[in-house]
């Protein structure tokens, strides 16, 4: 069916690559005049074009004479001359789309040509890298090109203090990774002063890997977070009680979705074992919570697969790279229950109050793009979400590499040790080997069978990840053989040695098929590059995860009906045709995965957005804020009038209610009284209060300076809106982890979130202006205030997971608070009686 609507309507990518042609041959064209240039007239074209931006020209307008002139300079002071095919691929970029190039193409030297051309109109362009060892090779490599041309590059780590970050921030151009760009936004929403922020507004990006930092990452929100204690007697007890029930009589598994169930028999077990009536009733959601995530723990984790023990610690490994995620946490109580499974020191679970997913934070640029090897099978996703196209662009030499089809064996045993066997064959001629494994514990396994035959190799997993760079240096010499994880050289590449062409380039071997077809692809990819020879061989067994979860039951049955030995592949292409199927529909699971969480973080999003910019208002006011702070009061007051003014009959109003409200939130006790009310519309009665509100507002006014009244109404607007936001984060979080169950009762589970996310955040805006109205009226004005963070002990985590080490503030005295209001230390006590009387 599309090769047919090919036919009719010609092939999209086609026809972008052929525009993209033709702006390519123009810069072709004025390639000799640029030659001819000097060095200080070449590097002069940056002023030249700077200026023409002012007089009206556009980014596109100055495309062809930019690009020349990067290409010029690239010579000259890297002594590398861009091909066409990255003069395309800088093209697709500029225009906001996503680059296809592959392995070996120069996507690095491409980038430069884009981030020269939008840092022209000095708003910033920021360059993303999946991790800090490619940004800085990259700043430094690349750094040297932009400066010859004039302008500045900056380096964003996360070892930076504000100040060095702020400056990297300022630079023309700025390269980090994707967490610590997000992570930089959200701590920018929390500082208490605006020369504490160090991003400047988002304008253009341009992502290397995208495809692994937009689908790949995308699954796990970036999120900071401070310390909730919770008991961790009830991990231990339902790690103890999981352990006593048998498969399929008390709970179930499917494979496929990884999803663990209890049957009748293990819910009988589980309330006779907490001593429960009744294991869903809703006294019971914490016990029942616990006893889930310590079944996920120690059905569906695996020690050495999802994670490793390290240092008496969990360590996450990332399923898409196979490196080691230190400093990372499965959220919702998940990693706990592992540590329990462990017989490891339980953790603390962590209170959010920060989050946002790569897919928000991204889409806030005001221009994206992309560039890596592997995006065109996700290309749904990309136009979908980011509105971005994949462009495919043609390889400067055509591709040589021999890829085969897979080999089919009945177990697993089978499978390896003809794995080995074509090791030792290939490491007999010279041939340099990349073995591609998915998990940790494959790689030493085949590691101890190549050490048996006495084959000399390197491992590269995430136990040994130091060594990387020096393995992957290694890995194209005549005789290497390296075995290596999925992160085996996600942005690196592997340079054949000498003599290596001549047999044959390097060989790399697959030992399962990942479940994404772009992790496949992306092993593929290191061989062959720039029109290198090179071989790929998948290596399969019936016994294979991914056999398993889709349809190998048939195939194994045709296997036993042939009569075929156990070490006798099949190699057939409807075999290959049936993985790639079955990949097909676990991307497309994933890809729903990605677009709910999508759907819940736009909920979010709606409300982050009305948030930040009020805060930013406020960190950023030059003038007071009395009008904001007016119309708070005027709505507290409207609520109660309101609240106590219902019934059609006058005398049923509760005006002494209103009183009391007034007295102890705003006014003193002699200020007003119920007879001042009586026979007044509430209307009326509103006007009335908030005239002396004003009186007394302005009497405040009066005490301080201009700036000190100014900061005073800061203090207190930020301090309310901050705890009252930050309770909401948490409050949000922990109703999304508990919406599915909604479902039972045939809602929508997105719907009820929307509705109740909704009524959460109208209830936390009242309560901000209660709280406002409550300490701006009766707070006692001290002249030495300061503005004190709501949280002090954070941390930045990729999905809940904890990142920087957490360092302890000293703790600042609050000085805006009432002798007889509640002490903000959360003790219960007033003020004067607690920290007060310090």
């Amino acid at each position: 069916m599309a090769g047919f609507l090919t036919k009719i309507f010609g092939d999209g990518n086609q026809k972008q690559v052929k525009r993209i042609q033709k702006q390519v041959d123009e810069i072709e064209a004025i390639e000799p005049q640029f030659e001819k240039l000097s060095d200080s007239e070449l590097s002069g074209k940056t002023e030249e074009f700077k200026k023409r931006i002012e007089q009206g020209e556009s980014l596109d307008d100055l495309l062809v004479e930019a690009y020349a002139t990067v290409r010029e300079a690239s010579r000259r002071i890297l002594n590398m001359r861009p091909f066409k095919s990255q003069l395309m691929g800088a093209v697709a970029l500029h225009e906001g789309n996503i680059a296809e190039m592959k392995t070996g193409e120069g996507k690095t030297l491409a980038s430069t040509m884009p981030a020269y051309l939008n840092a022209l109109d000095g708003k910033g362009v920021h360059v993303i890298t999946v991790n800090e060892y490619l940004a800085d090779r990259d700043a430094r490599e690349m750094g040297e090109l932009f400066a010859f041309l004039g302008m500045t590059v900056g380096l964003n780590t996360n070892s930076m203090s504000k100040e060095q970050k702020r400056e990297a921030y300022q630079s023309d151009i700025t390269y980090g990774t994707n967490n610590e760009f997000g992570f930089d936004y959200l701590r920018d929403n929390m500082v208490l002063y605006k020369n504490q922020m160090v991003q400047r507004p988002l304008n253009f990006a341009i992502i290397d890997e995208v495809d692994s930092i937009l689908i790949d990452e995308a699954r796990t929100p970036l999120i900071i977070s401070g310390s909730a204690k919770k008991s961790a007697s009830l991990y231990t007890q339902a790690n103890s009680f999981v352990t006593t029930l048998n498969k399929e009589t008390d709970y179930t598994y499917d494979e496929k979705t990884k999803g663990v169930q209890l049957t009748e028999e293990g819910i009988n077990k589980a309330e006779s074992y907490f001593n429960i009536e009744n294991l869903f009733d809703l006294g019971n959601v914490s016990i029942t919570h616990h006893i889930n995530q310590a079944l996920k723990a120690q059905v569906s984790m695996h020690r050495d697969d999802d994670y490793m023990v390290e240092e008496g610690q969990v360590v996450i490994i990332d399923q898409f790279t196979g490196r080691k995620m230190k400093g990372r946490r499965y959220s919702d109580g998940l990693h706990q229950a592992i540590e329990a499974k462990e017989g490891l020191q339980i953790q603390n679970e962590s209170m959010t109050l920060a989050s946002i997913t790569f897919q928000n934070y991204f889409r806030m640029y005001n221009k994206l793009s992309g560039m890596t090897g592997t995006a065109k099978t996700e290309e749904e996703e990309f136009r979908n979400i980011y509105n971005m196209d994949v462009i495919v662009i043609p390889t400067n030499k055509p591709i040589i590499r021999d890829d085969r089809s897979d080999l089919i064996f009945k177990t697993m045993e089978a499978k390896f040790r003809a794995v080995v066997e074509d090791i030792k064959e290939r490491n007999k001629l010279g041939q340099p080997v990349l073995v591609g494994t998915v998990a940790v514990e494959t790689s030493e396994l085949i590691s101890k069978m190549l050490k048996k035959a006495g084959v000399r190799h390197e491992v590269l997993n995430a136990k040994n990840h130091f060594r990387e760079a020096d393995i992957i240096e290694g890995a194209g010499q005549k005789g290497s053989v390296t075995i290596a994880t999925n992160m085996a050289g996600r942005g690196t590449d592997i340079k054949l040695g000498e003599g290596v062409l001549d047999i044959g380039g390097l060989a790399v071997i697959g030992t399962e098929r990942h479940e994404s077809r772009r992790i496949d692809n992306q092993l593929r990819g290191r061989s062959g590059r720039q029109g290198d020879p090179g071989i790929t061989q998948f290596y399969l067994s019936m016994e294979d995860e991914l056999m398993r979860r889709f349809g190998s039951d048939n195939l194994r049955a045709m296997m036993d009906r042939l009569g075929m030995e156990e070490d006798q592949p099949i190699e057939s292409k409807m075999v290959s045709k049936a993985v790639e199927s079955a990949q097909k529909r676990v991307e497309g699971n994933n890809f729903d995965a990605r677009k709910t969480i999508l759907s819940y973080d736009d909920v979010l999003r709606e409300q982050r957005e009305i948030i930040y910019k009020q805060r930013f208002e406020v960190i950023d006011s030059d003038d007071g804020l009395t009008e904001i702070i007016e119309n708070m009061i005027s709505s507290s007051i409207d609520r109660v009038i309101q609240t106590h003014t219902q019934e059609d009959d006058e005398d049923n109003w509760n005006l002494a209610a209103i009183i009391e409200h007034v007295h102890g939130n705003l006014l003193d006790t002699d200020a007003i009284s119920v007879q001042d009310l009586k026979d007044k519309e509430p209307e009326e009665m509103k006007n009335l209060i908030m005239e002396k509100v004003r009186e007394v507002y302005n009497a405040k006014r009066e005490e301080l300076e201009p700036d000190q009244f100014k900061e005073f109404e800061k203090v207190i607007l930020l301090r309310a809106v901050d705890s009252k936001w930050m309770d909401h984060i948490d409050q949000m979080e922990q109703l999304r982890q508990g919406i599915h169950l909604r479902a039972y009762g045939q809602n929508d589970p997105l719907r009820e979130y929307q509705m109740e996310g909704f009524q959460m955040f109208e209830e936390m805006v009242q309560s901000i202006e209660d709280e406002v109205a409550r300490y701006i009226m009766k707070a006692q004005i001290r002249e030495n205030l300061q503005r004190q963070e709501v949280v002090q002990n954070t941390s930045a985590g990729h999905g809940g997971q904890d990142g920087k080490k957490k360092v302890r503030k000293p703790i600042v005295k609050q000085n805006n608070v009432g002798r007889n209001d509640p002490c903000p230390c959360g003790s219960g006590k007033k003020y004067k009686n607690c920290h007060g009387n310090q």
